[in-house]
């Protein structure tokens, strides 16, 4: 074989690999479309295509600047690969009194509107997929505070907020501001911390990554298209 062939040879098999394990993947899931619901399968009709409020786009910046990705994953894996699902909350609810079942894997839908998919490095803290509606849920239960109010005492310091248990998440102080308080307190300031003349605020940054740690909610039940595990659960039950 010649040097000529040799290189032709190395370059078209790289070549094929990063077009079609790199650039044609690209291509098809930055611009996602909607997929048809099958009302025999799924019981509706429609289209499933996901829409997430909040500043997903800063929000997702934030998180990815502060390393959350390290220790918490974005991905609730299929049943071969692990027991997400089954998880209590962890890939949506069993029973939503609104939706019914919301238990699904991740699909690329679930980054709809972020330039990177924080899938996660490791799983050292909880998967995040569902954040948003564990926190609502948790809030509703306590019968007090809000889900915003929940997050930040996080952010601020992980050991004092109870519905994020014994975290071992670093601290993120330095997302918040000191001011001046002159009268009435900001709706958005921490219940502790501060003095009687300053109270603690949320900055931009803390406001961007919470506003999209509330916008990860497994809130539409997935077609059977895309929800394997459970595609055969949910077929009719034949006459």
């Amino acid at each position: 074989m010649s040097l000529r062939n040799f290189i032709l040879g190395l370059a078209a098999s790289f070549g094929a690999a990063w077009l079609f394990g790199v650039v044609v993947p690209f291509v098809k899931m930055r611009n996602l479309a909607p997929i048809a619901l099958n009302k025999e399968l799924d019981g509706a009709e429609g289209f499933f295509y996901p829409k997430r409020g909040g500043r997903v786009s800063n929000g997702s910046r934030v998180y990815g600047e502060n390393g959350c990705y390290v220790c918490h994953t974005q991905l609730v894996r299929p049943t071969y690969a692990g027991q997400d699902l089954h998880r209590p909350d962890m890939g949506g609810l069993q029973n939503d009194p609104e939706r019914g079942d919301t238990r699904r894997e991740t699909n690329a839908y679930d980054f709809e509107g972020e330039k990177f998919a924080h899938i996660g490095a490791a799983r050292i803290g909880p998967d995040l997929s569902n954040v948003g509606r564990r926190y609502e849920a948790a809030v509703t239960l306590k019968g007090e505070g809000t889900v915003e109010g929940e997050f930040y005492a996080h952010l601020y310091d992980p050991r004092r907020n109870p519905v994020a248990g014994n975290a071992v998440c670093p601290s993120h102080k330095f997302l918040f501001d000191e001011v001046e308080v002159k009268g009435q307190r900001p709706k958005d300031a921490l219940p502790f911390g501060g003095s009687e003349t300053t109270a603690l605020v949320p900055g931009p940054d803390a406001k961007a990554l919470v506003s999209y740690l509330m916008s990860l909610k497994k809130d539409q039940p997935a077609p059977a298209s895309l929800n394997f595990p459970f595609a055969d659960d949910k077929k009719p039950a034949a006459k």
